[in-house]
């Protein structure tokens, strides 16, 4: 039978346009199963704090169950790097704070294979940043930040302090500090933030340098005595502690948290999760717990937060450096 001119390209485009509209129709939207929401950290802490009441609010968003997952160990490495291996496809993200910058760095130092490169990741929403707080127990000897250093400096090594891991985000702080201020304090490194303050109301360790969410609640309580902060302003949770810049050490250390996926993740999902983030930052529902905790809410959206996280992570990456190798 003869077909007229152009007769068998439009019935191979239909046929490719049928295919692909099959395609489509087959493939659900995202997201049609629970998403897994991996905190690199354990319960109690800082990113625990804020990724509870931000996965709700994501559920609610999404019309999706967000299950927030716990993968603790090596000071955040294993979480961070299970999601760098996860499948890209919008099912596992990443509740992460600041020490996604740093390390990689110490991987490199200690000459070990990294968990991860923070190239795998893209940033979706930043959700806080709040300058780490030096913690001690409320019967410390030392009332002031000024007794607390002349004394550790009386007695170098004398007094250790606990953190969430080597080269974590209250152990690179407490460094810059005694490097800044010049005395030792053994370091005692607990699996998150959670195990370190619980170490120090048990007298297990001598002083935590931590995000407030942390400790906050412990220093109203009468429990602990907080002595000063890393930021540049006074902090809203506790409006009465000085800075360390107000003692005259130039350091700042924010320990921020924010939301990742694997940076193959599809455009579409990545906006999804963008918006649903945004309105999630709104929420006085999630405002109003991260608030109480200590931690008021700082949100960037992707851009944003990709510049910040550029900027800080070379500052963490300088800090790191300084500290040299950790065994």
């Amino acid at each position: 039978m003869h077909r007229p001119p152009g007769a068998s390209l439009r019935a191979a485009l239909l046929a490719a346009a049928c295919c692909i509209a099959a395609t489509a129709v087959a493939q659900p939207a995202w997201p049609d199963k629970p998403i897994t929401m991996v905190v690199p950290f354990p319960p109690g802490g800082v990113a625990d704090t804020v990724a509870r009441p931000v996965a709700e609010a994501l559920a609610r968003e999404l019309k999706q169950s967000v299950i927030v997952d716990n993968k603790a160990g090596a000071g955040g490495a294993v979480g961070i790097g299970f999601v760098a291996r996860a499948p890209a496809d919008g099912y596992t993200v990443l509740l992460s704070l600041s020490s996604i910058s740093i390390l990689p760095e110490a991987d490199a130092i200690l000459a070990r294979r990294p968990a991860y490169q923070m190239s795998q990741f893209k940033p979706i929403a930043r959700f806080t940043a709040d300058p780490t707080v030096l913690a001690v127990r409320a019967d410390a000897p030392w009332k002031t930040l000024d007794e607390f250093i002349a004394d550790a400096r009386r007695k170098p090594g004398t007094y250790n302090y606990g953190s969430s891991g080597n080269y974590g985000t209250m152990h690179v702080p407490m460094e810059m500090l005694k490097s800044a201020a010049g005395f030792r304090m053994t370091h005692i490194p607990y699996t998150g933030a959670g195990p370190a303050v619980v170490a120090l109301l048990a007298g297990q360790v001598d002083a935590v340098a931590s995000g407030p969410a942390t400790v906050v609640q412990q220093v109203k309580a009468g429990k602990l005595r907080a002595l000063a902060h890393w930021g540049d302003r006074p902090l809203a949770a506790l409006p009465d502690v000085p800075s360390l810049a107000d003692a005259g050490y130039r350091i700042g250390f924010a320990q921020w948290s924010g939301l990742f996926v694997p940076a193959a993740t599809p455009d579409e999902v990545v906006k999804r999760l963008r918006a649903a983030s945004a309105r999630a930052a709104a929420d006085p529902a999630v405002t109003q717990v991260i608030e109480k905790a200590g931690s008021p809410m700082a949100y960037l959206d992707a851009p944003e937060f990709q510049a910040y996280w550029d900027a800080d992570a070379g500052r963490m990456t300088e800090a790191v450096r300084k500290i040299g190798k950790v065994e």
